[in-house]
C-alpha cells in the first residue's frame, strides 16, 4: 500500500478507513491532501473485497475546508480540478460510505460528508457551509447532495445563509442518522461499521447501487432494474445462508455468492 503524508490509509476485513491526517492544521484541505484522498478512495471503490469505507479525521476535527492560512501562504499547491470528484466517488462508490464527525465540519469538509452514505457525529461535532463568508460559491458536491438528505429549502438556506451549528441541530435535520456523547462515539461507530462489514455482500452492494440508479431513472425503469437485482440476490447462496441461519437462531456466514 502507498505511502502518505497527509492521510492514513487502512483496509482489512471488508472495511476501509481514510483518515485525514493534519491534526496540527485541524485536517484543512491542501492539494497534496486532495491527491492523496483521491489515489486512496479509487483503491478502495476498486476493491471488490469491501464492503463499507469510513472517512473520519485524525485530532479533535474532521475537516474544517481549506487550509486558509497555507493557501494565504502560498503553500497549498496548484489545485487539480479531477481530485474535486472526491465528491462523486464517495457517493458513487459501490461500497458504503460513512463520514465519521468530529469538531469541525465546514467548506469542503461539509461537503464531504454530505457526499457519504451516511454520517454520525459525536456531540462535539460543528457544522458549517461557510463558503459564501469568504466569497467563493464552494465545491464538493453540496447543492446536489445537501438537498437529497435535508431538503431543498433547508439546504438553501444552510448555504445563502451560512453559520455555525451543533451536533444536536444537524441530527434533528436529518443531516446526521446517528449522534453519540464524546466517551460512546469510538463504540457507537464500530457498532454501525461492523454491521455493514458483516452485511451480506451481493444485497449491499445492490442495494447501493439501487439508490444510485433511483437518482437517474424513472419509477418504472427503476422498479425493472431493482426487481432483477431483487432476483438475484434471492437466488444466492448467501440469501439461502441467511434464511436458514435465522431459523437456526446464529449469525449468517456470507461468502459473497
Amino acid at each position: 500500500m502507498a505511502a502518505y503524508q497527509t492521510i492514513l490509509y487502512d483496509k482489512g476485513d471488508h472495511r476501509a478507513t481514510i483518515t485525514l491526517n493534519r491534526p496540527e492544521a485541524r485536517n484543512g484541505i491542501v492539494q497534496l491532501m486532495m491527491d492523496e484522498f483521491w489515489a486512496a478512495l479509487q483503491d478502495a471503490a476498486a476493491d471488490t473485497s469491501l464492503r463499507v469505507l469510513v472517512l473520519r479525521g485524525a485530532g479533535r476535527d474532521f475537516c474544517p475546508g481549506a487550509d486558509v492560512k497555507a493557501y494565504a501562504a502560498g503553500a497549498g499547491g496548484k489545485s487539480d480540478p479531477s481530485t474535486f470528484h472526491v465528491a462523486t466517488l464517495l457517493h458513487e462508490a459501490p461500497l458504503v460510505t460513512v463520514a465519521a464527525i468530529r469538531g469541525a465540519c465546514a467548506g469542503a469538509g461539509f461537503g464531504w460528508a454530505a457526499a457519504c452514505d451516511l454520517r454520525v457525529c459525536d456531540d462535539t461535532a460543528r457544522f458549517n457551509s461557510a463558503f459564501l463568508g469568504v466569497g467563493i460559491s464552494g465545491d464538493m458536491g453540496g447543492p446536489w447532495t445537501l438537498p437529497r438528505i435535508v431538503g431543498a429549502a433547508k439546504a438553501r438556506e444552510l448555504y445563502f445563509l451560512p453559520g455555525k451549528f451543533d451536533a444536536a441541530e444537524a441530527k434533528a435535520i436529518g443531516l446526521v442518522s446517528r449522534m453519540f456523547d464524546e466517551a460512546g462515539f469510538e463504540a457507537g461507530l464500530a457498532e454501525i461499521v461492523d454491521r455493514l462489514a458483516n452485511s451480506a455482500p451481493l444485497a449491499l452492494k445492490a442495494m447501493k447501487a439501487n439508490f444510485l440508479d433511483a437518482e437517474r431513472m424513472g419509477l418504472a425503469e427503476f422498479v425493472a432494474v431493482e426487481t432483477a437485482r431483487h432476483t438475484t440476490c434471492g437466488a444466492s447462496e448467501d440469501s439461502r445462508e441467511a434464511f436458514k441461519a435465522f431459523v437456526e437462531k446464529r449469525p449468517p456466514v456470507f461468502h459473497g455468492r
